[in-house]
């Protein structure tokens, strides 16, 4: 059940979860890994190799297993996997272990929501739980720098919901984030500001701008992108929350620039990179500047490597890592100059999509879902886990 009681979820996330404190020490959180097996230039890796057992092709030096299977218990738990597993993250524990949340695009009855797997420090499973329910088609989101997970509604007048990774508290809604079709939010500690995309053919590129200091997102500014020349204006809505009768977000200002069909986001050292599915294109926004460039033109680009452009991460090295929705069901890495080079690819789901893909905090571990991979017309999805060989 969603309670809408922000002040306290604020208080007891503070001090449930581990190195939450906020002021100086804000900036050294990370939501991906710094360490570890990725932790390196993923462009250097060799080519992709035959299928392992469970139809994976990676790079020699890593391999593959199952976590979790739409439908059934996540490893020894009483937990059963959700369907349609979607945008994920993940987050450290006090035992050196860490929790990975999965969203689930999921439409009727309010099956949508959100789980988590909870590892230790050896990345073997001890737990697994509901962090969000009673929504629909939660689909992207994006983590936050004192660990919480904000889980994006992808239907129309959809909301944002800020949820406990480590299931200590009730989840709320942020209606100041605004009611339109979120995708994925990402998150600039420095500036404290949010920034997310809209799942339209015409949708727009939003910045939110809170009151009051992190992590208090409850009231703010939301304002769309305006690009001229290259440089992005910002643009401040008449009316963020609109009921169902009144004007979308999106087509409040005529000036609003439009994007066609907003994806993944992610925030990196000064830069926000986000993703069109419709024109197969990865941008870059220099927050400093607000010069707004195409670091991948899949329009022009003569490289068919990456296509069908959705969730994104990175790893240490500044490696985008891109999650193929359809294509060929490839994670691509995506260099700072804009080169293409698969990760991985799954062979034999090509009626699925690659979603979630997320570090752990150690760095040694991958995981991504295939959203529909183990039944497509029931939508179960299976989650995977990579790491390196030792």
């Amino acid at each position: 059940m969603v309670q809408l009681n922000r002040r306290s979820f604020i208080k007891n996330l503070l001090s449930a979860s581990p190195a939450l404190a906020l002021g100086p020490t804000l900036l050294q959180y990370s939501t991906h890994a710094h360490a570890g097996s990725f932790n390196k230039n993923l462009m250097d890796l060799g080519p992709l190799q035959t299928a392992d057992k469970n139809g994976i092709r990676l790079p020699l030096g890593f391999t593959s297993n199952i976590v979790a299977i739409s439908g059934e218990k996540v490893g020894s738990t009483d937990y059963g996997w959700h369907k349609s597993p979607d945008g994920g993250a993940c987050f450290p524990t006090t035992n050196n272990g860490w929790i990975y949340v999965s969203n689930c695009e999921e439409w009727s009855p309010f099956c949508g929501g959100a789980s988590a797997i909870e590892f230790n420090a050896d990345g073997e499973i001890i737990d697994a739980r509901n962090i969000l329910s009673g929504t629909l088609y939660n689909c992207a989101g994006g983590a936050t720098p004192w660990h919480s997970w904000l889980s994006c509604e992808e239907i129309d007048r959809g909301s944002v919901y800020e949820t406990d990774p480590y299931g200590k508290k009730e989840s709320v809604e942020l209606p100041a984030l605004g009611y339109f079709k979120h995708e994925a939010v990402a998150i600039d500690p420095k500036r404290q500001a949010l920034y997310m995309t809209e799942d339209e053919p015409d949708g727009c590129l939003y910045r939110f701008l809170p009151t009051n200091p992190f992590p208090d997102l409850t009231k703010g500014e939301l304002q769309v992108a305006v690009l001229n020349d290259g440089i992005v204006t910002w643009q401040t809505l008449p009316d963020p929350t609109p009921a169902i009768w009144q004007t979308r977000t999106r087509n409040q200002l005529p000036e609003a620039t439009k994007f066609r069909g907003g994806e993944g986001i992610w925030f990196e050292n000064d830069h926000v990179f986000f993703t069109t599915k419709l024109d197969h294109s990865v941008w870059m926004l220099d927050v400093e500047t607000q010069a707004l460039s195409v670091l991948y033109d899949g329009k022009t680009e003569s490289d068919t490597t990456l296509r069908g452009v959705d969730n994104i991460t990175s790893n240490k090295d500044g490696n985008l890592l891109i999650a193929e929705d359809g294509g060929d069901m490839q994670l691509v890495v995506l260099s700072p100059d804009g080169k293409a080079k698969p990760f991985l690819q799954i062979i034999n789901q090509d009626e699925s999509e690659i979603t979630g893909p997320a570090f752990s905090p150690d760095g040694s571990r991958l995981y991504f879902s295939s959203q529909r991979g183990h039944d497509e017309s029931s939508r179960l999805g299976i989650t995977y886990e990579i790491r390196a060989l030792t």
